[in-house]
């Protein structure tokens, strides 16, 4: 039997297996009128066909809990109930299929307002369909870049409620996991690096000052979400920087903090905070980040970062770094991973009765 596709259960929810679709932005949602930000065919397809192909848990990209908190204007967003309705067309089907609808949550802080990737993602003014950046203060994320706005203290409770928002609706659109973005230089993760956060009041400076965000966020997210349902955090386990950043020793500090406001799983991911570090990417090599927080703390986790073969995942299961592994750009590529890797290490998954033939 293999470990990769042994069931993982969460407060009351069990995920059929350990291979989870990571979450990844498409920049595909409409960007005017009523229908701005909601999921639509493309999402659909392709959240679909990576649950027909036996993934275990899909978590869909980060969906803004506001207008202003989008990466792009054609990012997805759970602001509004009109994007609730169309999700659940997509939570649905995902359900169908024996795997876990999953949602990440998110505010881009100052790396909001770009433009599509695909177009080269600058920076957009307000006259281009781009809008104030936030932060906790005003530095941007690149020198270039415009000047973000420092969030007052009211403005970053009023967050702290569309945090609250989005989690209910999350429920609402048939959700079964939410995941607080921390990670990747976006706004939660601004303030835990004081790379990024410069504030000298009560939400900068200290460790437990920069973390007060983070778990006020996760406080009112728990309040919202069903006690018996699990609560993903992702971090940036490190900013790659040799100093004046957040650190692995700053994320496992983190973990024990999650983990006693109610959080029942880190999403271990690195970077994203600085332009123009140097990340020494290869096979795996986000998965000590991961295997630290499982040896030193009681947190569950999963790990991301070149997890490509089946047998490579199989052992990250197997030796104890990780409880899950959670796929991104490999799922690009074979929406069927799932099913490819338990053939080759003879586990099971769900297969829709259509390609039972195959």
């Amino acid at each position: 039997m293999s470990d990769l596709f042994e069931p993982y259960t969460l407060r009351s929810l069990t995920i059929p297996n350990r291979v989870w679709m990571a979450p990844m932005c498409q920049y595909s949602a409409d960007t005017t009128g009523p229908d701005t930000g909601a999921p639509n065919d493309w999402h659909f397809a392709h959240l679909a066909a990576r649950a027909s192909g036996g993934t275990g848990l899909i978590l869909v990209e980060a969906t803004a809990v506001s207008p202003e908190g989008r990466i792009s204007p054609a990012d997805l967003g759970i602001w509004n109930d009109t994007q609730v309705a169309a999700f659940r067309r997509i939570t649905d089907f995902i359900t169908s299929q024996g795997s876990i609808p999953g949602i990440q949550i998110a505010h881009a802080g100052r790396k909001a307002s770009t433009d599509l990737p695909w177009q080269g993602g600058a920076p957009l003014g307000p006259g281009a369909g781009g809008w104030q950046t936030l932060a906790p203060s005003a530095v941007p994320f690149a020198e270039t870049d415009p000047l973000p706005a420092e969030l007052t203290v009211d403005e970053i409770q009023e967050i702290v409620g569309q945090f609250a928002a989005a989690a209910r609706r999350a429920r609402e659109a048939g959700f079964q996991v939410v995941e607080v973005h921390g990670a990747h230089g976006y706004l939660i993760g601004e303030f835990l690096s004081p790379h990024s956060n410069h504030r000298t009041d009560a939400y900068g400076g200290s460790f437990e000052n920069r973390a007060r965000f983070a778990l006020e966020v996760v406080d009112a997210v728990r309040a919202e979400w069903p006690e018996d349902l699990p609560v993903f955090f992702r971090v940036s386990a490190t900013d790659w920087l040799d100093e004046g950043g957040w650190t692995a020793d700053d994320t496992v500090r983190l973990a024990d903090e999650l983990l006693a406001h109610g959080v029942d799983l880190l999403d271990v991911s690195s970077g994203g905070n600085a332009p123009r570090v140097r990340i020494p990417a290869g096979p795996g090599y986000q998965v000590p980040f991961a295997a630290r927080v499982k040896a030193e703390t009681r947190l569950p986790v999963a790990a991301v970062g070149l997890i490509t073969e089946p047998e490579q995942a199989e052992k990250i299961v197997t030796n104890g770094e990780a409880d899950a592994v959670l796929l991104g750009r490999e799922l690009l590529r074979d929406p069927s991973w799932a099913r490819r890797a338990a053939r080759e290490l003879g586990g099971t998954v769900f297969v829709p009765q259509q390609y039972h033939r195959s």
